[in-house]
């Protein structure tokens, strides 16, 4: 479950690296962000922001995500 230092993807700062920690939008939004490899638990870093959306990384791999959706997913910074 997200804790109190948790916030939405969305408001994440471009270059900061955060971990998953809850996703917040049923059971559908669940199985598209783990079918792309995007876990609680796994650690994305934010590269670019434009509009809404955001363009994650998760290793060699970068991910393009709406604003609806970055705003579901419930994230910590990574210290």
């Amino acid at each position: 479950m997200a804790g109190q230092g948790s916030f939405p993807l969305g408001m994440a700062a471009e270059g900061t690296t955060v971990r998953i920690v809850a996703l917040r939008g049923g059971a559908m939004l669940d199985k598209r962000v783990t079918e792309m490899g995007l876990n609680i638990g796994s650690e994305i870093t934010i590269r670019q922001r434009q509009g809404g959306g955001l363009v994650v990384s998760r290793g060699e791999t970068r991910f393009a995500l709406g604003g609806g959706m970055a705003h579901k997913i419930m994230v910590e910074v990574v210290e």
